[in-house]
C-alpha cells in the first residue's frame, strides 16, 4: 500500500462512527472483564438488541487478534439488521459497515475495506455528507452500545439518547433508551419528578416491558410499592419469558423481602440462561438471605428448622460455587461461600475461599471488609487471636474511612482491654493500643464498652453468619 493511499484510507476510517472510533473499553478495564459485561450481564439479552451485542463481540475478537472472528460477528449483525429493521437497513447497517472496513483495514485486505468505506460513503452522499451522517438512529445505536458495556459508560449514553430525542422527540425507541440510562445514573441532584421519563417511555412505547420494571423499581424506592407490583405483574403476564424482565422483577420481590417469588423469577431465567454466572450468584444470595433471617430471627430449635436451614444453606453454596465457577472475578461471592461453610462446621472450605478472596485485587473497602470478616474467622473459628489481630491491623492499615475499619477498630480495643485484664504488662496489647493511637482510634467508647463487657464477665461470642458473611 503506497503511503498516500494509506493515509488517504485512515482519513476516511478515522471519520466513521462504528465502535472503532467510540473509545469502548477504558485503558485500565481488561477485554475479559469487558466481554463479561457484554454477553453475561442479565440486561438487554433479548432478541431486539442480539445485533448491538454481535457488533460489540466483532470488535472484542478484533483486538484480541482473532480478525476471523470477528467478520462472522459482523455477518451476523448485518443479517440480523436486514430482518428486524428492513426498511431502514442501509442506516442501521452503518455501523457494521464501518466495523467492517476497519476489521479488513487491520488485516492487510485493502480493497475490502475501501469496498465498505463506499458503501458508508454511499448512504451518507444522500444526506450530503462525505463518510458520516448526524442521523438520529447511529445516535441510538452509539447509546445502545453504550448501555450494553457498564455503568462507566451511561452518561455518554445518555447525551447519545439526547441527540437522537433532539431530531425526533416523540421517537418510542429513543425516549425508551434516555429512560433507561437515566434510570442508571439515578440523576443526582434528584429530579423534581424521577419517574417523569419512564413514563413517558412507557406511554410512547406501551409493549417495552422492561422499562415498564424499571419505573416499578423506582416506585418502590418512593415508597409506592402497590403501584409498582401492578406494573411488575402486568409486565411479567405480557412477556412471561424475557430474561431482563423476569430478573429486574425478581430485584422488585427481593427488596420487598418475597425471597421465595424472587428465586422463582431468577429460577426461570436461568432456564433460558443455564451457564450465566449473575443469575447464579442473585439466586444464592436470596438463598443465602433467607439463611440470614432465619439467624437473626432465632428461629433454628427443632429438628426440623435444623434440616431446612441446612437444606437452605446447601442450595445458597450451589449456585454461589456455579457462579464463581463460571465467573471467578465475581464480587462477595467467595467471602459470601466462607460464610456459608463457617455456619456448616466446614472450616478448611471456608479458608480456601477466604485464600481465593484474598487472591483477587480488590477495591479498598472489599480489602476491608475481608480482613474484617477473616480476623473474625480466626479469632472465634479457629480460635487464633494472634492471626485474627494481624488481620485487623493489616485492614485498619488500608487507606480507606469506612464502618469496617471502625469495626476493626474496636476489636482490637476489647482485645488488648481483654489482654491487658490479664497481664498488665502484656507487650502485644500495649503495641495494639500504640498502633490505635497513631490511627487517630483511641476509642475512647469502645474502651469502657469493653470494660463494662469484662466486669459482667461476657464471654466471647461465637461469631455468627451475619457478622461473618455480610460485612458489606
Amino acid at each position: 500500500m503506497s503511503e498516500i493511499t494509506k493515509n488517504s484510507l485512515e482519513s476516511s476510517l478515522r471519520q466513521l462512527k462504528c465502535h472503532f472510533t467510540w473509545n469502548l473499553v477504558k485503558e485500565e478495564e481488561s477485554l475479559d472483564d469487558y466481554e463479561d459485561k457484554v454477553c453475561n450481564q442479565i440486561e438487554f439479552q433479548n432478541s431486539e438488541f442480539i445485533a448491538t451485542t454481535y457488533n460489540i463481540l466483532a470488535y472484542i475478537n478484533h483486538c484480541r487478534g482473532q480478525n476471523e472472528a470477528a467478520l462472522e460477528y459482523l455477518q451476523q449483525a448485518e443479517e440480523l439488521i436486514q430482518q428486524q429493521h428492513a426498511a431502514q437497513a442501509e442506516i442501521r447497517s452503518l455501523v457494521t459497515w464501518g466495523n467492517y472496513a476497519w476489521v479488513y483495514y487491520h488485516m492487510g485486505r485493502v480493497s475490502e475495506a475501501q469496498e465498505y468505506i463506499d458503501k458508508v460513503k454511499q448512504v451518507c452522499k444522500k444526506f450530503s455528507s462525505p463518510y458520516r451522517i448526524e442521523c438520529p438512529e447511529l445516535d441510538c445505536e452509539e447509546g445502545w452500545t453504550r448501555l450494553k458495556c457498564g455503568r462507566k459508560q451511561n452518561e455518554r449514553a445518555k447525551v447519545c439518547f439526547e441527540k437522537a430525542l433532539g431530531k425526533k422527540p416523540m421517537d418510542p425507541e429513543f425516549t425508551s433508551g434516555l429512560a433507561i440510562a437515566s434510570y442508571r445514573l439515578d440523576n443526582w441532584p434528584p429530579l423534581q419528578n424521577p419517574t417523569d421519563p419512564l413514563r413517558k417511555a412507557i406511554g410512547l412505547n406501551p409493549d417495552n416491558q422492561y422499562v415498564k420494571i424499571l419505573l416499578a423499581l423506582k416506585l418502590q424506592k418512593m415508597n409506592e410499592e402497590g403501584e409498582g407490583e401492578r406494573l411488575v405483574e402486568e409486565a411479567l403476564k405480557k412477556v412471561p419469558c424475557a430474561t431482563d424482565v423476569l430478573c429486574s422483577a425478581a430485584k422488585f420481590y427481593r427488596s420487598k423481602n418475597a425471597l421465595d417469588r424472587a428465586i422463582e423469577l431468577l429460577k426461570k431465567a436461568l432456564e433460558y440462561m443455564p451457564n450465566n454466572a449473575y443469575l447464579n450468584c442473585h439466586i444464592g444470595c436470596c438463598y443465602r438471605a433467607k439463611v440470614l433471617q432465619i439467624l437473626k430471627a432465632g428461629r433454628c430449635k427443632t429438628n426440623g428448622e435444623k434440616e431446612m436451614l441446612e437444606e437452605l444453606i446447601e442450595r445458597a453454596v450451589d449456585h454461589l460455587k456455579q457462579a464463581d465457577e463460571i465467573n471467578g472475578n465475581l464480587s462477595h461471592v467467595c467471602m459470601y461461600l466462607a460464610g456459608l461453610y463457617i455456619q456448616g462446621g466446614q472450616y478448611e472450605k471456608a479458608e480456601y475461599y477466604f485464600q481465593k478472596e484474598f487472591s483477587k485485587d480488590l477495591h479498598p473497602r472489599m480489602k476491608q471488609v475481608l480482613h474484617l470478616q477473616y480476623g473474625n474467622f480466626q479469632l472465634y473459628q479457629m480460635m487464633c487471636e494472634d492471626k485474627a489481630i494481624h488481620h485487623f491491623i493489616e485492614g485498619i492499615k488500608i487507606n480507606h474511612i469506612s464502618k469496617e475499619k471502625e469495626k476493626m477498630k474496636i476489636k482490637l480495643q476489647k482485645i488488648s482491654v481483654m489482654r491487658l485484664s490479664q497481664d498488665v504488662a502484656d507487650s502485644k496489647a500495649l503495641s495494639i493500643l500504640e498502633f490505635l493511637h497513631e490511627s487517630n482510634g483511641e476509642m475512647q467508647q469502645a474502651d469502657e464498652d469493653s470494660k463494662r463487657d469484662l466486669a459482667c464477665g461476657s464471654p466471647r461470642p461465637f461469631a455468627s453468619l451475619a457478622e461473618i458473611g455480610n460485612e458489606e
